[in-house]
């Protein structure tokens, strides 16, 4: 894995395609969104990736839902749970590229 793009020389089909969205994106320092396998959603800026889709990522926001167990009322009866958004932040962060479903760019870093 390596940092600057142009370092990969020979791999070609690293820039275009599927992977263009990464390339682009280590190339501008831009955000993005990715979407990962136990429905987390990350929002961060890659510093370098490899052909399995592995990132490295920077300044990084992890997003997801829980769901709170449902109780019973006092007539018996069971009620719903709530979900609760959470999430944290993470300096650095290494991502496995099995987990990966889904990498978009950030359209708000796109228009300015």
């Amino acid at each position: 894995m390596s940092a600057d793009p142009e370092i990969r020389g020979s791999n070609q089909d690293l820039k275009a395609g599927p992977f263009s969205v990464l390339y682009n994106a280590v190339r501008s320092n831009t955000q993005v969104l990715i979407n990962v396998r136990n429905n987390h959603k990350i929002i961060g800026r890659v510093k370098a990736y490899d052909r399995h889709m592995n990132l490295l990522l920077e300044d990084v926001k992890e997003m997801w839902t829980e769901c709170s167990k449902g109780g019973k009322n006092r007539d018996g009866t069971s009620k719903k749970g709530t979900a609760i958004n959470k999430d944290r932040y993470v300096s650095k962060m290494f991502l496995r590229g099995d987990s990966v479903i889904l990498v978009v760019s950030n359209p708000a870093a796109l228009v300015s």
